[in-house]
């Protein structure tokens, strides 16, 4: 168990004191119950769904009490550099304080969280490849227009507001035995745990990253920042290539553990809290979910294990691509290959089989070049709907009996 130390960056006053600086606008969420992941643990799962806070993130707890803090000082407006969530934040809490935004996002940074700054009034500059590149464009442009800058987690403010979310789960959970939040920059899962084991030591936190950009493990292990590659992720929220300076000490003084889901998991993650909760999560706010059933933590043995849901702020395309992609692999979604007769009617005999198997077409493709075809036939694909493996086995093989040489796409 992660022991504090006597005195602290941030210390539990702070978040006291936070908590009535950001409670006119942020919201109180809920905790909800995890059926599916109480079952599968054996114990009693929770879920916090900051999902549904105000803009869809955490990050208005701390971008409102940075402001609160900065007073007079953010007259002349505040700049942010993130990859969506925190930006949105920023421009939420300006508009609610009267103070301009300018905010520095990636060019990968989902487009709905772009559309979410300007909705609020905010200037959205796009450029830079990664959170980092553009928190040093944020800061620049501060320096240069006499704003304030508001970093996205390394900041004794920003940290203290995220964590209110902590003392939120003390009051609803009486039984709280552990908590497993997503760790990008450090500022949530710190603010978390200094809130949670202040009042309750007790209580395990385990921090959760993406395996394509996790900087902690290794940053804890040699006990300073150090920095990993930029990597195509689905959790672009927590995609910070490294710690803080503040908030990597305070990972390693406050949190239990850190562990790494791999990509897929988190994809999974998120097609199951849309199916079984009802909630729509982002690939960052999902992997506590992951990390629950990929085993890379566990379950609490008794008392309540509640998981942060921190944002759902995700583009409906790449909701649609990992729920196709979910399909497929659940066995409800299959995609054949196959040959048929060039001549009238091949096509339509085809289309009879598949739905007297009791499959359902949802697309149809010829396929006439770039593959070895006789010149009196023509490839076709079908994606077809499936009520799941077995039905998809049955369809494949009443085709092939039928005599067409069938192939199965990945």
């Amino acid at each position: 168990m992660a022991v504090p130390a006597s005195r602290s960056i941030v210390e539990p006053a702070d978040v006291a004191r936070a908590r009535r600086a950001v409670a006119d606008v942020a919201r109180h969420t809920p905790v909800l119950p995890s059926l599916t992941l109480s079952e599968r643990t054996g114990t009693d799962v929770v879920l916090k769904a900051e999902s549904l806070q105000r803009t869809g993130s955490f990050k208005i707890r701390g971008a409102l009490n940075k402001l609160a803090a900065l007073g007079d000082r953010c007259a002349r407006g505040v700049t942010a550099g993130s990859a969506g969530n925190h930006a949105w934040a920023c421009a939420q809490a300006a508009r609610s304080r009267g103070v301009p935004c300018e905010v520095f996002m990636p060019v990968e940074a989902p487009l709905s969280k772009m559309e979410g700054c300007r909705a609020l009034g905010a200037v959205v500059h796009v450029g830079g490849a990664s959170v980092d590149e553009c928190v040093v464009l944020a800061r620049a442009r501060a320096q240069e227009a006499g704003m304030a800058f508001v970093h996205p987690f390394d900041d004794a403010d920003v940290i203290a507001g995220q964590g209110t979310l902590g003392l939120e789960l003390l009051d609803d959970v009486p039984d709280l035995a552990k908590v497993v939040v997503p760790v990008g920059g450090g500022g949530l899962s710190s603010g978390v745990a200094i809130a949670v084991k202040s009042q309750r030591p007790d209580v395990e936190v385990v921090g959760v990253q993406g395996e394509s950009v996790a900087a902690f493990p290794e940053s804890m292990r040699r006990g300073e920042p150090v920095a990993v590659s930029s990597a195509l992720t689905i959790a672009d929220g927590i995609a910070v290539k490294r710690p803080g300076e503040l908030t990597l000490p305070l990972v390693q003084r406050w949190l239990d553990d850190v562990v790494v889901v791999p990509e897929a998991d988190v994809a999974e993650a998120i097609v199951m809290c849309m199916e079984r909760a009802q909630l729509v999560v982002e690939g960052a706010g999902a992997v506590g979910v992951a990390a629950l059933l990929g085993g890379q933590t566990t379950a609490a043995p008794s008392g309540t294990t509640c998981v942060v849901l921190s944002g759902g702020n995700v583009d409906a395309g790449l909701l649609a691509t990992v729920a196709r992609r979910h399909e497929t692999e659940a066995g409800r979604r299959l995609v054949m290959f196959t040959r048929v007769p060039d001549r009238p009617g091949s096509l339509a005999r085809l289309l009879v089989l598949v739905g007297e198997a009791g499959a359902n077409l949802i697309h149809v493709e010829h396929l006439r070049e770039g593959i070895d075809l006789h010149v009196r036939e023509t490839a076709v694909q079908l994606t077809l709907e499936t009520r799941g493996r077995e039905h998809a086995g049955d369809v494949i093989r009443c085709v092939r009996e039928a005599g067409y040489d069938t192939d199965v796409m990945a």
